[in-house]
């Protein structure tokens, strides 16, 4: 067995670097969003959702008083939309299209599938937030493939043969 002087931090990362993970923007009224790959299911009764976000993002504050969320799953076509959700510092709506959903959260347009839900649970893990919310309302139907982040890049997913 090899030891390891490797923080467990860095660990983690070069770990799910390795985990492909489907890539969602979360919004909440404001508006506010961000970009995540940290957005799954968690119970089918009651139907929850969950996702993560640093405690410190710049719309931590937002989700953390947002009676409403919502999670919008990005197809291979949304690479752009991905990177403008995940910078900081910048209007990430502006030249975003988008319209209001109940309770003034935004609801971006074009994207293969959307849900939303009002928050069950908010809780501080480490130095992240976790939000468990309860499905409302769910629209989309594009068939394209979805837009998948892998090993510190997006690519996407093809069915095997």
């Amino acid at each position: 067995m090899t030891v390891t002087t490797t923080a467990p931090a860095e660990l983690l990362k070069q770990t799910l670097r390795r985990h492909a993970a489907g890539v969602t923007v979360l919004t909440v009224p404001g508006p506010a969003g961000f970009t995540a790959t940290s957005f799954t299911s968690v119970s089918l009764e009651p139907a929850l959702v969950s996702f993560y976000l640093s405690a410190t993002a710049s719309a931590a504050a937002a989700v953390r008083v947002a009676p409403v969320f919502a999670a919008h799953v990005l197809g291979e076509h949304q690479q752009a939309l991905a990177e403008r959700f995940a910078r900081s510092g910048v209007d990430r709506f502006a030249g975003t299209a988008w319209t209001p959903g109940a309770d003034g959260v935004p609801l971006l347009d074009g994207v293969p599938a959307w849900l939303t839900a009002r928050p069950v649970l908010r809780q501080e893990v480490g130095d992240h937030l976790l939000v468990v919310g309860e499905v409302v309302d769910a629209g989309g139907a594009d068939p394209r493939p979805p837009l998948l982040h892998h090993g510190g890049a997006f690519g996407t997913f093809r069915t095997l043969t």
